[in-house]
């Protein structure tokens, strides 16, 4: 096989949304891969979908990756449907209401990457505007990449096309994110760098609670309006310490790069003047499966 297509279909946004495909190709130089990303943008509702979803099959994909929220509700399950008879190895990445149905996604066939700190935006008409939004989506974002959310989903997604490549068959992952995860696959050195880390993602876990509470449970604007300001603010703390986390192994001269090669073959450094090499563990730990 000379290129691998991934087709990548958003509907709605979470946190990993705006760099998934990004995550693949960092440098825009891969040889091996061809991206197509189609979205509904915000919108989630089955019409949507319809109208989106079948301009990604004309691409051909040999992956697919579905990112979306709350993949039970309607325009997302009909994703689910279609991508499950499609025939093409499907992924979903999702937030924490994934959980729920985790055993369905495994009838259906699909793998899934479910996310618990890839939290709910505080979505109330007093306080959410096209400001507040962008900056709790950068916050969101700096928290997945630095606590290592997004190496997780990104390795993840290597294997399956280093897989296809190698005309192995693609082992889809059956993942869930949590805080044990963040502790477990830390790249960090630094134990106290580890530990603001798992502290970030803990606090985003966090602000997923606060803003289910203040977007579907509340009635009364006096007691929703200072949630979501409060976990907007849990938000921007929470990146903070991601990045007091970073700044910690910068100093030490232990942060890990793991960049891709124009062959696809990922790489792996830690100090910062010397040059990337292949990253061996990758393919045992693909071999081995």
């Amino acid at each position: 096989m000379e290129k691998v297509k991934v087709g990548v279909f958003k509907c709605g946004n979470i946190g990993v949304s705006p760099l998934f495909e990004l995550l693949l190709d960092e440098l825009a130089d891969r040889r091996d891969i061809k991206i197509r990303t189609v979205t509904t943008g915000s919108k989630m509702g089955v019409e949507d979908v319809e109208e989106a979803l079948p301009k990604l099959f004309e691409f051909d994909p040999n992956l697919l990756v579905s990112v979306s929220p709350n993949p039970s509700i309607s325009g997302p399950a009909k994703v689910r449907e279609k991508l499950s008879n499609s025939g093409v190895p499907s992924v979903v990445i999702s937030d924490a209401p994934g959980k729920r149905i985790k055993v369905e996604l495994e009838k259906q066939g699909l793998g899934y990457i479910i996310i618990t700190g890839d939290p709910l935006i505080g979505a109330r008409r007093e306080f959410l505007d096209p400001v507040e939004m962008a900056i709790f989506n950068s916050n969101i974002i700096k928290v997945l990449a630095i606590t290592g959310v997004y190496r997780i989903i990104h390795r993840e997604i290597d294997k399956l096309i280093h897989a296809i490549k190698m005309g192995l068959r693609p082992v889809l992952p059956k993942l869930i994110i949590d805080v044990n995860s963040i502790r477990d696959n830390s790249d960090f050195e630094n134990p106290y760098a580890n530990a603001k880390a798992i502290a970030a993602y803990e606090l985003a876990e966090k602000i997923a609670e606060i803003n289910v509470q203040a977007c579907f449970i509340e009635k009364e604007r006096d007691k929703y309006i200072p949630l979501v300001a409060c976990a907007h603010e849990i938000a921007q703390v929470a990146a903070r310490l991601a990045e007091e986390a970073r700044e910690i192994e910068k100093y030490s001269d232990t942060l890990v790069r793991k960049p891709h090669s124009k062959d696809g073959k990922p790489k792996i450094k830690t100090k910062l003047m010397l040059p990337p090499t292949l990253d061996e563990e990758f393919y045992r730990k693909l071999l081995k499966k």
